[in-house]
């Protein structure tokens, strides 16, 4: 009895063993049992709406002969006009390429803005430099020219205007007011210049400011000239009548020594 029970029990196990295994076949049958459908029609729709030519030969299903075809007119007779239409996105006047050509419209126009403002930067940039008085410095006349010929304004300091005179010439015109004439006539024209360099003006307006305190400046070194050879003259002169005095008579007059004084100076004088 025991045994017909563990046969019996056996043949189950094997029945549940080929049930389970069917099944298992069943299902991989049916998973690779699958084929891929190839649908000309949803294709050619596919790449007619891209990039293909519109060509209404290429509509599928067609017509058949004498228009018999069903599926043609269950697909197209709703939409008569659907194959005669162009509606590519990337046609002549597709919204794709309407859209492509505004993009590169824009594209350009923006350029051209960019241009124009990078161009109006700079010509705003290079009026600023031109009228700023801060920028005065780097002007390149100032640099090449002006700084050179302003520089005993600028910087007397480094400026003996006294240089090479005799002590006796330079206590004269110390003592007479010509050296603090000068210096003071320097002091003001410095401070005109000054103010010229700082102030925000046109170059050209600068520039002209320039050369007419420049002409000023050499008019007063020629006022200074005259008057350093007056006194380097009036000295000569003052040191020739000592001197010829000493040696004269007694019983001759003052007003003739002196004219004699003069007219030995003026002859023995070397121009």
């Amino acid at each position: 009895m025991k045994k017909y029970c563990i046969n019996g029990l056996y043949i189950g196990c094997v029945r549940h063993s080929l049930l389970l295994g069917i099944g298992v076949l069943v299902l991989f049958s049916c998973a690779f049992g699958q084929t891929k459908i190839r649908d000309e029609s949803m294709i050619n729709q596919q790449e007619r709406m891209v990039f293909k030519s519109w060509d209404r030969s290429k509509f599928t299903p067609t017509s058949g002969f004498l228009g018999l075809n069903p599926y043609y007119w269950l697909t197209w007779g709703l939409h008569p006009n659907y194959p005669k239409t162009d509606l590519r996105p990337l046609s002549l006047s597709g919204h794709e390429t309407l859209r492509l050509g505004l993009e590169a419209g824009m594209q350009s126009s923006d350029k051209q803005m960019e241009l124009g403002s990078d161009t109006i930067r700079n010509v705003a940039l290079d009026q600023i430099s031109a009228h700023a008085g801060l920028f005065s410095d780097a002007d390149p006349l100032w640099l090449l020219y002006y700084s050179a010929q302003f520089r005993p304004v600028t910087d007397p300091e480094r400026v003996d205007v006294l240089g090479g005179l005799p002590p006796a010439v330079k206590a004269k015109l110390i003592s007479e007011g010509s050296y603090g004439w000068y210096n003071d006539q320097v002091a003001l024209l410095a401070e005109r210049l000054e103010g010229s360099r700082r102030t925000n003006q046109d170059r050209g307006s600068r520039i002209v400011s320039y050369q007419r305190l420049l002409l000023e400046f050499r008019k007063i070194q020629g006022i200074w000239s005259s008057k350093r050879a007056t006194a380097e003259k009036m000295m000569r002169l003052s040191a020739a009548k000592l001197k010829v005095g000493s040696g004269s008579n007694p019983g001759v007059p003052v007003s003739s020594s002196d004219v004699e004084v003069a007219k030995k100076v003026l002859s023995e004088r070397k121009f």
